[in-house]
């Protein structure tokens, strides 16, 4: 199990990049993203062969934050599955305790980082029951009540393997009454780092990981570039704390690293500034100057995870052009049409708005 290629040792030292190699490979960019995609996928295939291989029915799986845990987890279920093996993901944070139960801080506010913010008790009912069984009902945490929700997840995985991710993952507290045959831990990290023409290292994968959170936070939560780089210092003393202490407890590291995105946060670090931080992200912006951007237009999810709405696009234009005559014929054959037609032709569409709605688009690992 060893042997198996593509999964880092969690004793193996970083890789540093050159800049030079990285922006003459920058000038097909779209053969490295692709590259970096397939090398990324490849690990995960290798990762659910090491985790099948083991025969262990749970995989425990932690890694600092934007270091792909999310996107990673899912990705190493599906690869599972393709396999024929049932495989589900469990997030820690749906055994969130709730608002009033959270313990505090010296300052009095709550503290949701500690393990425990999570029902402890809770977890290793579930954990146990995964072990014995595959089987278990989860909690269902709601983050716009701050609540556990009333219902539960059925989470069936019989003679499969659950992945369960989430900051404390390695933390003994969760996993202490299983077996010791029973778990698996994969720690998601970046494993490559970049040098400047001198050859000294330019960028450490922490400055990779707060670009990619700067990028995720102003793309798609509403964040500005002060917001982030603000709130990074607490989040690397959580990461110190709650995760770094139990890294050794890792049977196998998961590489996150895609030797493109150098060139893709200098397209989008270059687009944002910040008041509060400006100097942090002057400095981040002049390290990652020295790589050609890369437009992330040329990322694959952005073009296939969205087809069908690309497609709907395309024929709302197409519907745009179509002479008045036409739309008025459309008119009137609806409307002249039995109520049954009627009701058929609305129920398809609410079906297919229903559709798109719950569809599992997983945004590409950027932007987890």
């Amino acid at each position: 199990m060893t042997n198996i290629p593509a999964v880092v040792n969690p004793r193996a030292p970083k890789r540093m990049v050159g800049c030079e190699l990285l922006n003459l490979a920058a000038h097909n960019p779209a053969d490295l993203v692709q590259l970096s995609e397939q090398q990324y996928q490849s690990r995960i295939d290798a990762a659910a062969a090491y985790v099948l291989a083991s025969g262990r029915r749970i995989v425990m799986l932690t890694g600092p934050s934007a270091a792909g845990k999310t996107t990673s987890a899912n990705k190493l279920a599906a690869a599972m599955r393709s396999k024929g093996v049932r495989s589900r993901v469990l997030s820690l944070d749906d055994f969130f305790v709730g608002e009033g139960r959270y313990p505090k801080q010296p300052d009095g506010r709550d503290d949701y980082e500690c393990v425990e913010a999570l029902d402890i008790p809770l977890v290793q009912h579930c954990l146990q029951q995964l072990a014995q069984t595959g089987v278990c009902d989860a909690p269902i945490f709601d983050f716009m009540t701050q609540l556990p929700a009333p219902q539960t997840q059925h989470i069936d995985c019989t003679d499969g393997v659950v992945v369960v991710e989430g900051l404390h993952a390695f933390n003994p507290i969760l996993t202490e009454t299983l077996p010791q045959d029973a778990v698996l831990n994969i720690y998601a990290s970046l494993r490559e780092e970049y040098a400047g023409p001198d050859g000294a290292r330019l960028i450490a994968t922490r400055d990779v990981r707060l670009a990619r959170r700067i990028t995720r936070d102003w793309r798609f939560r509403g964040h500005d570039a002060d917001f982030t780089i603000g709130l990074w210092p607490h989040v690397c003393k959580a990461e110190d704390q709650y995760i770094k202490t139990f890294k050794n407890r890792a049977n196998l590291v998961l590489d996150t690293s895609f030797s493109c995105e150098v060139g893709i946060w200098e397209y989008y670090i270059d687009q944002l500034t910040a008041s509060a931080n400006a100097g942090r992200m002057a400095d981040l912006r002049s390290r990652f100057a020295h790589f050609v951007p890369i437009n992330a237009a040329l990322i694959p999810q952005v073009v296939s995870g969205y087809g069908t709405i690309f497609g709907l696009m395309a024929v709302g234009f197409l519907l745009h052009l179509l002479p008045e005559a036409a739309e008025t014929w459309g008119k009137r054959v609806v409307t002249a049409a039995p109520v049954l037609a009627q009701a058929v032709i609305i129920t398809v569409l609410i079906w297919g708005i229903m559709q798109i709605k719950s569809s599992e688009i997983q945004p590409f690992i950027y932007f987890q």
